[in-house]
């Protein structure tokens, strides 16, 4: 076998590893909707059915948008603005469903006909919640309990450059909400993601992360410095760039719970 036949196997068999995403997508099975040119449900394959609650919504000749939770209908616009969009590709929306609680990572094309007229709309999605969720295997048994309503994350899908990059929730320093969306923080700077603050609150480790206000969640282990300036509170998190985070007044009490701190060390503070 010549050098470079060897090389390309290699290569084939890295690609093909059970770590791998192109092994991952393998395994998963794709969910298709088709939508008509006014975003209407027109038709969907049998695993998009069994997925999404379609018997409870009735999906079929209505927009899409009324298809999905009310939490999810600014991302489905989004997607399918930007595959309008006649010069940016539509970016992979990690985009996370409550009933079942699933994450989903979606794409819209646009489909046209002779003239380059829209016709209408696909919608492709792959179920990567098995990826990024923690093994029920490895979860405590107060864990396991409640493992079927809420599975944690062990990685949070983010994007960059249309590209879905996994992030560690043990690298995750802060994350800061941004309308719907939020971005993922950690020392190598910050990442998009597409899921909002209240639903990556109800997936992290609570023994871990905290909600210390309405647009942030820390790790509690990233953080440096407790800094308390005229009756204000805020945490200086680890890093070569110093970063402060605003304390609600709300969560104050918690967060010195949280670090093992009593009411008596914050009015030190």
């Amino acid at each position: 076998m010549k050098p470079c036949a060897h090389a390309q196997e290699a290569t084939a068999q890295a690609a093909s590893g059970p770590n791998s995403w192109l092994y991952l997508l393998e395994r998963f099975d794709v969910g298709i909707v088709n939508l008509d040119a006014q975003l209407h449900v027109v038709g969907m394959n049998d695993y998009a059915r069994r997925s999404l609650p379609v018997d409870i919504k009735l999906p079929f000749g209505k927009i899409v948008t009324d298809f999905h939770p009310e939490a999810a209908k600014a991302k489905v616009k989004f997607l399918l603005g930007q595959a309008e969009c006649p010069v940016n590709n539509a970016p992979p929306m990690a985009m996370m469903i409550n009933i079942p609680e699933r994450v989903l990572l979606i794409k819209v094309s646009k489909i046209a006909d002779m003239q380059g007229q829209t016709t209408g709309y696909t919608l492709v999605f792959y179920d990567i919640t098995e990826v990024v969720s923690k093994d029920a295997d490895s979860a405590s048994p107060a864990e396991a309990a409640g493992q079927a309503a809420k599975r944690q994350l062990r990685k949070i899908p983010t994007i960059k450059q249309n590209r879905v990059l996994l992030v560690d929730v043990a690298h995750v320093s802060f994350i800061r909400s941004e309308g719907h969306y939020t971005w993922v923080h950690t020392p190598q700077g910050g990442q998009f993601c597409n899921i909002t603050i209240g639903d990556l609150e109800s997936r992290l480790d609570p023994n871990l992360f905290l909600r210390v206000h309405r647009s942030y969640i820390v790790n509690l282990s990233q953080v440096d410095e407790i800094v308390r300036d005229d009756g204000r509170i805020t945490l200086r998190m680890m890093g070569s760039t110093p970063v402060e985070i605003p304390v609600a007044r709300s969560s104050a009490a918690k967060l010195m719970e949280h670090l093992g701190l009593s009411d008596t060390a914050l009015m030190k503070v």
